[in-house]
């Protein structure tokens, strides 16, 4: 009879989770903003990964900001090529002198503004589950968008009683409209570029304009509008000459082929794709304001990324919206920016939003192959630190924009796929050989001292003191260097090459050890200490998240985290020289280390923070009296974003191993950090590594329930952090070591436990 209760419970449990799957998110965690909406970056985003929209205005005026992932200007400031001669051994001034003219640069689509006919705008709304924007009018009426998830169109409804007029404007005249107010740091005016004035075009029930750029790029916005039953339907499409044909033809087809379709298909669509998106895992908070920003976060990967679409960059397809040219030039930054934005995707299981980057990564091996011979002068291929959407390097700081260890923190994201997927054809045929190849050019840059300790010919650690370089090796690419080896040691162990794995794992040990000072303290390099509140966490990056030192390793590993973490350093209340995602950085730190409360302390300072009304991440404190940093400006990335996504992922799930780099060793671990403000919370379908969907349930701050499910088949093993409580289980084949509950679990297979 026990064990029927237990079925029975366990069986409620699972059929509650999937009853709440089929309405997450909420409607009361739709993102709800007053009008007016008057500053781009506060904006209702939408998007389908290639193109996005920025949703604002008020009063009579609704504004659609339109942008589109690979429009690009990819003319060379300066020699062209300039890699070619001033090589990584040479130096040159061009390292630096290469960002910093107008181009190259991601391009603004310029935009939509549609005009009420005696009506206001009263509120802006996003409801995330469907990914669409409403208007809310103060006559109780509304306006609807969205970004189709499977159409290269957006559709704008709109009552014709409510509707004036629309203008399609181009870049150029939404400079001229609202004179190209700059958008933050080594942002231009579009003007700077120099292109000619963008063509209108007017013809029935169309409207569009066509911008010549730069190096034979010609763009388009084309829209089409038909009037269903009292409504303007207003089709959106943005076209290239680039897509196979004439932009404006193509831009009359995805409309008219949406149109002709009719618009509940068309939205019925779109819906379902978002329900197959949500539906890949869910977590349920007791926060509403929490819960309300790691919806948003994840709603920004269905919105932002896809596979088949270029990756996200600094600001996604939200690029700014009145006429200037992006912040940083809305391009690639490896030194962080790329790799935080792709951090959080694998535990909530979008991997083919995910796999957007990875893609970009893969599909330039002939470019890197170039880079690394033509700069690096190295076999293998090489990835630029900051990087245009075509590949070309972009100079900038030198000690980042040019180390070579920023591609193997991008290697890291082809090895966490696969522990997430435990894809074996994906290892085979992408993770392995990209970092292998990847791996190649280090092995050749490296070259013994005098005590046999292989090094670089120059080190960073970034972006401390800026742009300059420290004593090789620092903490930095150390760490990057040995996680890179390890990591391609043990995918080759995974496929049985034993003798490249003893090769992989001989080089990561020839790197030597960590720079320690005497009492424990991660040093930047073999002579400097962190005695700043730097906004970058490089140095101690081996804690997380390349996990080369844990709580659960050695005591000399405890050591070290406690006597670097207790530092003042990281600990401050206020942090001057931190930005918003320097906060959530440190959440997923301390959450790795199990420090709860700490971990909680910095992902709350963030969302109070760091973030503006619609959610961006920002650098700055945006508090009255910068109560947390330094505040005046507020240009927004998007990788703050999903560090807070990660930062809620890392307390209520983690999988990894304290063995990095030894196959099938990785742990799962639930709860491990879930602070007592999430007494009663649970989650279903998160990802763990090796494939496995982990679901639990957590009441009065004690564990629950949980079950863990099997991709394929393998040794699930579960850390005993249960407080004392032993487990019920589903299952008579599991065993307790050292801490540790082991079953082999089959293809499919589910493992359920009680408490």
């Amino acid at each position: 009879m026990k064990k029927l209760l237990l079925s029975f419970s366990l069986f409620c449990v699972a059929i509650g989770f999937a009853q709440d799957k089929n309405n997450f998110p909420k409607e009361e965690n739709n993102l709800i903003l007053q009008a007016p909406i008057s500053s781009w970056d506060e904006a209702i985003p939408l998007g389908n990964g290639l193109a996005g929209g920025l949703l604002w205005g008020g009063k009579s005026t609704i504004k659609l900001s339109l942008d589109r992932g690979d429009l690009w200007d990819e003319r060379t400031n300066g020699p062209k090529d300039w890699w070619k001669t001033q090589t990584w051994i040479k130096g040159g001034n061009m390292w630096e002198d290469a960002y910093y003219g107008a181009y190259p640069t991601k391009l603004p689509a310029g935009g939509i503004e549609f005009t009420l006919n005696n009506n206001t705008v009263k509120s802006f709304e996003l409801d995330k589950q469907k990914a669409t924007g409403i208007v809310h009018f103060v006559n109780g009426k509304q306006a609807k968008v969205f970004f189709s998830a499977v159409k290269s169109v957006a559709i704008f409804r709109i009552s014709d009683q409510d509707l004036k007029g629309f203008e399609v404007l181009s870049p150029l005249q939404v400079s001229a409209k609202y004179r190209g107010k700059s958008a933050g740091p080594d942002s231009h005016s579009v003007n700077a570029l120099g292109y000619p004035e963008a063509t209108n075009g007017v013809e029935a029930n169309a409207k569009w304009y066509v911008q010549q750029a730069a190096e034979g790029l010609t763009y388009c916005v084309y829209t089409e509008t038909r009037h269903v039953k009292g409504e303007s339907i207003i089709a959106i499409s943005i076209t290239t000459n680039r897509d196979g044909g004439d932009p404006i033809v193509l831009g009359k087809q995805h409309c008219t082929e949406a149109l002709n379709e009719g618009i509940d298909k068309c939205f019925s669509e779109h819906v379902k794709w978002w329900k197959a998106f949500w539906g890949q895992s869910q977590i349920n908070l007791p926060e509403k304001r929490i819960q309300d920003y790691y919806t948003f976060a994840r709603y920004l990967y269905g919105s932002g990324s896809r596979a088949d679409a270029p990756p996200m960059p600094l600001q996604g397809v939200w690029t700014s919206a009145t006429g200037s040219l992006p912040p940083w030039k809305g391009d690639y930054h490896s030194d962080l920016n790329t790799q935080m934005t792709y951090i959080a995707y694998q535990t909530a299981g979008n991997f083919d939003e995910g796999s957007s980057y990875l893609n970009f990564l893969w599909n330039k091996r002939d470019l890197w192959r170039a880079f690394a011979k033509d700069f690096y002068e190295t076999p293998g291929l090489a990835v630029p630190g900051v990087m245009t959407v075509a590949g070309q390097p972009l100079g900038g700081w030198a000690a980042f924009s040019l180390s070579p260890t920023m591609t193997s923190w991008n290697a890291h994201l082809f090895y966490l796929h696969w522990l997430y997927t435990a894809d074996d054809t994906f290892l085979k045929e992408r993770a392995y050989p990209w970092c292998k190849e990847a791996a190649e050019c280090l092995r050749g840059l490296l070259k013994p001292d005098k005590d046999g300790k292989l090094k670089l010919l120059r080190s960073s650690s970034p972006e401390i003191f800026n742009n300059k370089w420290l004593e090789p090796n620092t903490n930095y690419d150390l760490m990057s260097i040995k996680m890179h080896f390890l990591a391609v040691a043990e995918m080759a162990e995974a496929q049985g090459l034993t003798s490249e794995a003893k090769s992989w794992n001989e080089l990561a040990t020839k790197l030597g050890d960590f720079h320690v000072a005497p009492d424990g303290e991660l040093m930047l390099d073999s002579k400097l200490l962190l005695r700043e509140h730097h906004r970058h966490l490089s140095n101690i990056i081996g804690i997380y998240p390349f996990n080369l030192i844990t709580v659960e390793g050695s005591k000399e590993d405890q050591r070290r985290i406690n006597t670097t973490l207790n530092r003042p350093e990281w600990n401050a209340p206020k942090h001057n020289e931190w930005c918003g995602y320097s906060w959530v950085w440190m959440a997923c730190m301390q959450a790795r280390v199990g420090n709860a409360e700490s971990a909680y302390h910095h992902l709350d300072v963030f969302e109070k923070a760091y973030i503006l009304k619609n959610g961006f991440h920002v650098n700055q404190d945006q508090t009255p009296d910068e109560r947390y940093g330094s505040g005046g400006g507020k240009p927004f990335t998007l990788e703050g974003n999903f560090l807070a996504m990660q930062a809620v992922q890392e307390m209520l799930l983690q999988s990894w191993s304290a063995t990095p780099g030894k196959l099938d060793s990785g742990v799962i671990r639930i709860f491990p950090a879930t602070p007592k403000e999430w007494a009663d919370v649970s989650f279903t379908d998160l990802r763990a590594e090796g494939g496995y969907k982990v679901s639990a349930t957590r009441k009065e701050g004690k564990i629950s329930s949980f079950s863990i499910t099997a991709k394929k088949a393998g040794t699930a093993r579960i850390k005993d952090n249960f407080e004392g409580k032993t487990p019920k289980w589903n299952s008579k084949k599991v065993n307790l070591q050292n801490g540790i509950y082991e079953i082999n679990l089959e293809p499919g297979g589910k493992l359920e436990a009680k408490f």
